[in-house]
């Protein structure tokens, strides 16, 4: 099936990474879904790709609420009637102070977006690929360089990209039968709204603030591209894409 008849869905597709991706696959004739918890940051992005506008919708979503999920799936199918991709990105983090002085409700909100938000999108892609014809499709999980390493204070988000990964294997295992490919893109230091502290100093795990090269959040889209052009008897199962000089490898 060529670009010009599949359909993705991403999520937190208001900003930053999940807007790159949105532009450059509606760029390459994809029909897209925008899901993120504002109608406005959506249609922004629908603007800046300047794409046909049949071949988007907007849909008000917070992942984490099954019913605001399914809603969410329903739309995308009856608007176009199948689902190729789905890019489960939306994230959210905590405050950077100690993990004893974080608040049961800080840790459940991430929880909420970045770990339950993804299971129950992925439930709903499965469901619809699993049924479509021709069967099958893709998922790509936004797992970040937090999946393998911490950042100082960051025990929530840490802990929810590590489940990511197990959640990416799961699937692959799963749904390998469905002609399902599941895999993940582990991204470090993208130049978006979330990153714009790097260029001016971070704390380290040394205890030490330091400045952090950042790179163009583009690269990150076009990654995720080329991870969804692949047929679906391939997969890139993990994929790890960073700015170069970012403090990953040797970190600590």
């Amino acid at each position: 099936m060529s670009e010009s008849h599949k359909v993705a869905l991403v999520t937190g597709a208001g900003t930053g990474i999940g807007r790159a991706v949105c532009i450059a696959l509606l760029s390459a004739g994809y029909s897209v879904v925008l899901a993120g918890r504002r109608l406005q940051p959506l249609q922004e992005t629908v603007a800046l790709a300047a794409a046909d506008a049949a071949r988007s919708l907007c849909v008000p979503t917070d992942v984490g609420k099954p019913d605001e999920v399914r809603e969410l799936f329903s739309q995308a199918e009856t608007a176009f009637g199948r689902l190729d991709l789905l890019f489960n990105n939306a994230g959210s983090f905590t405050p950077g102070i100690p993990l004893e002085e974080l608040s049961y409700e800080q840790w459940q909100s991430t929880v909420d977006v970045n770990l339950t938000g993804p299971f129950l999108c992925a439930q709903q892609a499965i469901r619809i690929m699993k049924s479509q014809d021709p069967k099958g499709g893709r998922i790509i999980n936004n797992g970040s360089i937090s999946a393998h390493a911490p950042r100082p204070f960051s025990a929530p988000y840490t802990s929810t990209k590590h489940a990511i990964t197990g959640l990416t294997k799961s699937i692959s295992l799963d749904c390998r039968n469905h002609n399902i490919a599941c895999g993940q893109i582990d991204i470090g230091n993208a130049a978006t709204p979330m990153t714009e502290a790097m260029p001016k100093g971070v704390p380290q795990a040394n205890g030490e603030r330091a400045v952090e090269p950042v790179m163009d959040v583009v690269h990150v889209a076009d990654a995720v591209l080329q991870m969804a052009a692949l047929p679906l008897d391939t997969n890139v199962q993990f994929m790890t894409i960073m700015a170069t000089k970012m403090p990953y490898i040797g970190r600590g």
